[in-house]
């Protein structure tokens, strides 16, 4: 355990000048790999589905979708909240990290931020969408109008906005200003005009003077000071959508804590699902190591006994409390008719993850990217769970009902990882995924390592 902690975040041998050197050709590169374009023109492919989708949503309606009168959130608000958890680990690695002055952030933090602005792109879709009439999604600012028709500023789903707006926001800033040294380099090392000009114009005059870094490091801190709060108040807003209800199985005050830890785990299981082909493809295993997905599993093993923790929370109380809603909302989920989903999730979220206590696990890079997809799956199928067996069974079995996705919720739902790669692609083509000043400033530390 001791030589895992000490492993270098970067292999030995390499210099400032092959950091750079390296990073910089993946963007600068002459030639597009031809793996790229074949994942480019696959995601491409399905973002057309997602428009076709959209598309026919808007004249038809929100009809063609399964929704029905017990069911009234389907796939839309699912899919919704774990998009927006997926978006979560970007600005953990980004912020948190670094106010707590963890290297081993350096290599992974710019892809994830970056995943980050396009998870919250594809959740932001889904509300706009399930509202109906998404053109008039402007009524839920507070703006001043002659009809007096102000929001219900007492409903969470108004303070979805507000909190989701706002972390798209400084999220986008943060990663902003962290690419403009790298913008810099790109623009000096280019050898197409059109290239000098886009990157000198995004560098906005970036000389990497001491004035210019001292700015640098003083805006960092202050984006990375309040995303940090952004971390636990965005998925703590959106578990408000269900804890302020009094539907059986979602009034609960758990719901808080045991998102944010969700969120976070889903989070680094896509980071994950991102960071190990990627350094394949690109032969990057010297700057993404081994300890990076070791701290990684470490992590995503913290949180998924948090979210276990909040299962067995949610199981206790409902039997404990007495309540007889309570206590059928869990015998429906163990044996009703979405059983499976429910049972599917226990093994995806709690009990497969816990071979990540194995250190041969946690070295072993093609299990631990099995592993990460099946977190991604059994966190989907908790927010599936969580909305449809709560609304399909509620106070009244008269009112009792079945939810059936159709063929449009799948295509809407696969066609957002279209427009979530086709966006993802598009950055580490143009834009370097890796932090160069950052990986720059571990090359002395690597060299240490490497003669110790």
């Amino acid at each position: 355990m001791s030589a895992q902690r000490t492993a270098p975040i970067v292999e030995p041998g390499h210099s400032f000048g092959t950091v750079t050197d390296k990073i910089s050709a993946i963007v600068l590169g002459k030639r597009t790999p031809r793996g790229w374009w074949i994942g480019f023109a696959v995601a491409f492919s399905v973002l057309m589905v997602f428009q076709t989708a959209v598309g026919y949503l808007l004249i038809k309606g929100v009809g063609i979708w399964g929704i029905n009168i017990p069911v009234g959130w389907g796939f839309a608000i699912v899919n919704f909240v774990w998009w927006i958890g997926i978006g979560h680990a970007g600005t953990l690695i980004s912020a948190i990290l670094l106010l707590l002055r963890q290297t081993w952030r350096t290599s992974i933090n710019r892809f994830a931020e970056a995943m980050t602005l396009f998870a919250v792109a594809c959740a932001g879709a889904f509300p706009l969408l399930h509202m109906g009439r998404p053109w008039l999604f402007y009524w839920l600012t507070p703006y001043p109008n002659t009809m007096g028709t102000w929001p219900q500023f007492r409903s969470p789903l108004v303070w979805d906005v507000f909190a989701v707006s706002t972390y798209a926001t400084v999220s986008l800033l943060f990663w902003y200003v962290g690419l403009l040294p790298d913008l810099a380099t790109l623009r000096d090392r280019a050898r197409v005009r059109l290239a000098q000009k886009a990157y000198g114009f995004l560098a906005m005059g970036w000389r990497g003077s001491a004035v210019h870094w001292h700015r640098y490091e003083t805006a960092s801190l202050l984006l990375a000071g309040l995303a940090t709060p952004l971390v636990v108040s965005v998925h703590t807003v959106v578990s408000f959508d269900f804890a302020v209800g009094v539907i059986p199985g979602w009034h609960t005050t758990i719901f808080p804590p045991y998102f944010v830890a969700g969120a976070i785990y889903s989070g680094f299981a896509m980071v994950m699902t991102l960071a190990i082909p990627l350094r394949k493809y690109y032969d990057l295993e010297d700057f993404i190591t081994q300890r990076h997905l070791d701290n990684m599993a470490k992590v995503m093993l913290a949180t998924g006994l948090i979210v276990a923790y909040g299962y067995m929370m949610e199981t206790f109380m409902a039997f404990y409390s007495g309540d007889k809603y309570e206590t059928y909302m869990i015998l429906n989920r163990w044996k009703g008719p979405y059983a499976g989903a429910y049972w599917s999730l226990i093994a995806c979220n709690i009990v497969i993850p816990q071979l990540m206590w194995s250190r041969r696990i946690r070295q072993n890079v093609a299990v631990l990217f099995v592993i990460s997809l099946i977190v991604n799956v059994g966190m989907w199928l908790e927010r599936f769970v969580i909305v449809v067996t709560s609304l399909h069974r509620d106070f009244l079995p008269s009112s009792w009902g079945m939810y059936y996705p159709t063929k449009w919720d799948w295509f809407t739902y696969i066609g957002t990882f279209g427009l979530f790669l086709t966006l993802f692609l598009l950055f580490i083509r143009f834009l370097p995924m890796i932090a160069i000043f950052e990986m720059r400033g571990l090359v002395p530390e690597s060299r240490e390592k490497g003669k110790a």
